[in-house]
């Protein structure tokens, strides 16, 4: 029997989050941090998340509140609901940690958790990549996973809207 149970365990505040932090790192565990709005979830989504779990022992992932995604990607969005998509990515094996945040960036988040890593999918410089700064000075590092070509949420809802 599978412990499925402990799925929505995996989703943390950020003061639980705090006290969970300090667990793994008294164990020693590298800590990765990475975002998105995941509103549809796909290939390209699931390449970026197991290529973010690679770069240490524990991935957390921050997801963009519902109010975030709407002033991001417009009143038609998000499709799915900020705890639906909680839920799913808390389901997948390679997550250990997922946190809802309802500002536009992560950047609180990241100066909160302060990762080991910092990944962003895409075509960014770290330059661009908010909190990387912070990460860095902090004696972390950042990572740009690349993208999978073909792979949108955009272009799955075009797509089904035909």
């Amino acid at each position: 029997m599978k412990a499925v149970q402990v799925i929505p365990n995996k989703i943390f505040t950020l003061t639980s989050i705090i006290l969970q932090l300090n667990r793994w790192r008294l164990l020693g565990k590298k800590i990765v941090f990475t975002n998105g709005v995941f509103d549809i979830l796909h290939q390209g989504h699931i390449a970026s998340l197991s290529e973010a779990a690679s770069y240490g022992h524990i991935l957390i992932v921050g997801v963009n509140a519902d109010a975030s995604v709407k002033r991001l990607k417009g009143e038609t969005r998000p499709i799915n609901g900020e705890q639906s998509r909680a839920l799913l990515l808390a389901s997948l094996v390679m997550i250990d940690a997922v946190l809802i945040f309802e500002e536009d960036t992560p950047l609180h988040l990241i100066t909160n958790i302060l990762p080991d890593v910092l990944v962003k999918g895409g075509d960014y410089t770290v330059e661009q990549i908010v909190g990387a700064k912070e990460v860095i000075a902090n004696g972390g590092e950042v990572k740009i996973a690349p993208i999978v070509e073909g792979f949108s949420t955009t272009r799955i809802i075009e797509k089904m809207r035909k």
